[in-house]
């Protein structure tokens, strides 16, 4: 088992076995995060080029930063900045940074599959910080890594994904690795931003958000993605809040120890209020933590692989 030389593109094609090498590598590299010398030099002589066509701040600052943390050369290239502006197409600009002698691209873009199409571009370990509403495999690994270092387990586990189901690329990525590690998942949302098609074992849709995250172990609020809808999909942002935000009250139907998640950036008081946010039962921050440790994995496993 060795993810070396592998681009990662989506877990629906990772093993459960796979994902438990990436997070136990993850908890070794955020020994690393959290010593008094971050800088070691495990990809020293490795470059990365973080090319991001869609904005972001968490996932591109983490990759940028778990680069420099394990010691490789990393520059970040954003949409506004690139010569995609002036009409360079996608192709011809992963051929430009190929051309550099880079070893990897990690790869922010609008559109579904886009990823895929880079590997079949360019020869560098593509990575896949988001494309489209297809999938965020590092987001849903450090979704898994959030909830193992606080239940002490995935097996078993009944988690509720909840808002935006239709346009999220962390909600698939969730699904399939948590269904890989045997974790029980149900969705909730308004209709019109659930899936139209969905046959997926482990995973039941329920048409109200109680159902959902009674008795949840863990629940994961989505952001609504309103960048990505138009209009009319719901009445309105107090209608929304009312019958699907994760408040207090509602909080009260999971379990006594249930973990709030949330991938970010929040719309405050939307799908999530804010005494659920920094509630003492919100892992948030430690996503953000988790997701550094997650991509120096990520690039460590994939750049050097599996060493004795």
């Amino acid at each position: 088992m060795n993810l070396f030389g592998k681009s990662i593109i989506g877990l629906e094609n990772f093993s459960s076995d796979e994902i438990r090498l990436v997070l136990d590598t993850a908890k070794e590299m955020k020994k690393i995060i959290r010593s008094g010398e971050k800088k070691v030099s495990n990809l020293r002589g490795k470059a990365i080029i973080n090319l991001f066509l869609e904005n972001s701040t968490r996932t591109r600052t983490s990759f940028e930063l778990a680069g420099k943390y394990l010691g490789a050369d990393v520059v970040s290239i954003n949409a506004s900045t690139s010569s995609m502006t002036k009409g360079e197409s996608l192709r011809d600009t992963l051929r430009t940074v190929e051309a550099m002698g880079v070893d990897a691209v990690v790869m922010r873009h609008k559109a579904e599959g886009s990823a895929e199409y880079a590997t079949k571009c360019i020869k560098p370990i593509i990575i896949n910080a988001g494309d489209g509403a297809h999938a965020h495999p590092s987001q849903a690994l450090l979704d898994l890594l959030t909830i193992e270092e606080s239940k002490n387990r995935l097996e078993g586990l009944k988690v509720a994904i909840v808002g935006d189901i239709l346009h999220s690329r962390v909600a698939r990525s969730d699904i399939f690795g948590m269904t890989k590690m045997g974790m029980e998942v149900h969705l909730a949302g308004p209709k019109t931003l659930l899936p139209r098609f969905f046959n997926f074992d482990g995973v039941t849709i329920h048409e109200n958000v109680e159902d959902a995250i009674k008795n949840a172990d863990v629940i994961n609020v989505l952001r609504l993605q309103l960048e990505r809808m138009q209009a009319g999909l719901f009445p309105s942002a107090r209608e929304y809040a009312r019958i699907f935000g994760i408040n207090k009250n509602r909080l009260s139907l999971a379990k006594d120890d249930v973990l709030i998640l949330h991938p970010g950036p929040q719309n405050k008081g939307l799908e999530i209020s804010d005494e659920v946010t920094y509630c003492e039962k919100s892992a948030i921050h430690s996503q953000v933590e988790n997701g550094v440790a997650v991509r120096m994995a990520l690039l460590d496993l994939t750049l050097l692989g599996v060493r004795d």
